[in-house]
């Protein structure tokens, strides 16, 4: 594998919980791997008074916590902590940005980096406009003298109008092909899976479209409810939170034509294409195509469980919803009529992302007389997470007389490739920033594009207060009317369980 250049990785925001758990200990696992340059060093930058030993000696906590790779020894470690200092800042103040310059020169001539840095905004967003801005004003995304890349956590915006702001402020001071926008679901193995899945193996492919596929079900869904975050999630929601983001990334990698070759322009061609092809859903046909739920108080395992309005920051007669449910189209010749149902909620029976292809019926029930069979289409599950991997359900006979069939499943686990390293979603996505391949990264114009898809049901859901916001019981999967909006006969969502394969022989939640 090709190492990246020299270079400086800056992180704004050195300081918070986001550097702690997952980015510090993801680039210690490429340490850990010899995937880093020689010369390499990590600025951290935060508001936060502290001296390089105390960040060294955070960070250091970090890494034994969260790192894959653990470490095998106090050399080990020491001679990755090392690389790694701290600057006292304040990102709001531009008078503080010409230090700032002065600081990473006199650490690209001692590191010999070349001039190369990345920068990456582990910051709140309101900060996504100002750093860019006075980094730009100090010459420090001119590309001149190596390389400049930013790196931005989501959510990109708040709705269309802000989205477009964001991108369009970010471009006047960065190239789009310097700005990478992360997504950690891009960084999962399994959902970068998918594209081998389906353009490797000649018996997907020809299949992979609206004669054979009935539908698609995509969920994301989440044990646990809101926590001490209830003040965020209340100017967020599940629409922004999951759906925007996340799982209609997941819907464009599904539903993509076969990229020219494999590399980040084409890749994210087709991904923006399918956005572009959405199929509207105006303000007023939202309830038709839209459910959204709120988690009430419930008994888990004889628990009592708070309610989202009972939680800490949340407005007592809040609408915000912890739940949504939807059925989509994509309007192009592969994907005609085929529906997408989409959901994700807070406070579900267990923690689960897949994707399900469910194919059509055969046209001709020669074993009509079995209802089992005949009700339950193919399909083809995409496990994301957890206990990852791929299970496929077809129709088996039952041993004995007559054509009894049964449904039974063909599985793989990733986690039966013992021997192999299964990086994390950081870790893969920073290596890929290093190498300036930003094939996993969101473009501008995707992110508009899903922007433009939800606005209008985020303003039907603020302009309408007929549209119901139902309640459901902690620890069920949603409201019950979500089931109205899937098409067909004695056809529901999946409900799925915590273990991937024998899932019709016992359920973990």
């Amino acid at each position: 594998m090709n190492k990246p250049k020299n270079h400086i990785l800056v992180i704004f925001g050195a300081s918070g919980d986001l550097t702690y758990r997952k980015l510090i200990p993801a680039v210690f696992d490429l340490f850990n791997q010899k995937l880093l340059p020689k010369n390499f060093a990590i600025l951290g930058i935060g508001r936060t008074e502290m001296e390089n030993e105390d960040f060294r000696n955070k960070m250091q906590e970090g890494i034994q916590q969260f790192s894959v790779t653990k470490p095998s020894g106090e050399d080990e470690i020491n001679s990755f902590v090392n690389q790694l200092y701290y600057f006292s800042f304040d990102t709001q103040s531009p008078d503080e940005y010409a230090l700032l310059k002065w600081q990473l020169r006199e650490l690209d001539e001692k590191c010999g980096t070349d001039g190369n840095f990345i920068y990456y905004m582990a910051t709140p967003p309101s900060m996504y406009n100002v750093i860019p801005a006075q980094l730009a004003k100090q010459g420090l995304s001119d590309e001149n003298d190596g390389f400049k890349r930013l790196i931005v956590e989501k959510p990109f915006g708040y709705d269309l109008e802000t989205a477009q702001k964001l991108n369009n402020e970010l471009l006047q001071h960065f190239k789009e092909e310097q700005i990478y926008r992360i997504d950690h679901y891009l960084g999962k193995e399994t959902v970068q899976n998918l594209l081998v899945t389906r353009f490797s193996n000649g018996i997907f492919e020809p299949l992979w479209n609206r004669n054979y596929i009935h539908h698609v079900e995509i969920t994301s869904a989440e044990n646990i409810g809101v926590g001490n975050r209830g003040g965020y999630y209340e100017g967020s929601g599940a629409m922004r939170d999951m759906i925007q983001n996340h799982l209609l990334l997941l819907v464009g990698i599904v539903a993509m034509e076969p990229p020219t070759i494999i590399d980040s322009t084409n890749i994210r061609n087709e991904i923006a294409k399918v956005f572009h092809s959405l199929r509207p859903i105006s303000e007023e046909e939202v309830p038709n195509y839209v459910i959204r739920g709120q988690y009430i108080a419930s008994n888990i395992k004889g628990e009592k469980v708070k309610g989202y309005r009972e939680e800490k920051g949340v407005d007592p007669n809040s609408r915000t919803e912890t739940f949504v449910a939807m059925k989509c189209f994509i309007d192009n010749w592969r994907w005609a009529d085929v529906p997408f149902y989409i959901r994700s909620g807070k406070m579900l029976p267990t923690r689960v992302t897949e994707i399900v292809i469910h194919f059509k019926s055969t046209p001709h029930h020669l074993f009509a007389n079995n209802e089992s069979i005949v009700n339950n289409h193919n399909q083809l599950v995409i496990r994301i997470q957890p206990d990852e991997g791929l299970l496929f359900k077809f129709g088996m006979k039952v041993p004995g007389a007559g054509f009894k069939v049964q449904n039974v499943n063909m599985d793989f686990h990733y986690s039966d490739l013992d021997s192999t390293h299964l990086p994390s979603a950081y870790e893969r996505l920073l290596l890929d920033c290093m190498l300036g391949d930003s094939t996993l990264y969101h473009r501008g114009d995707a992110v508009e594009a899903a922007w433009k898809f939800v606005d209008p049901i985020l303003k039907a859901w603020k302009n309408n207060s007929e549209i119901k916001v139902h309640g459901y019981p902690a620890g069920t999967w949603g409201p019950d009317v979500s089931d109205n909006l899937i098409d067909g006969e004695n056809i529901t969502w999946r409900y799925p369980c915590k273990n991937l394969a024998n899932d019709g022989n016992y359920c973990e939640l």
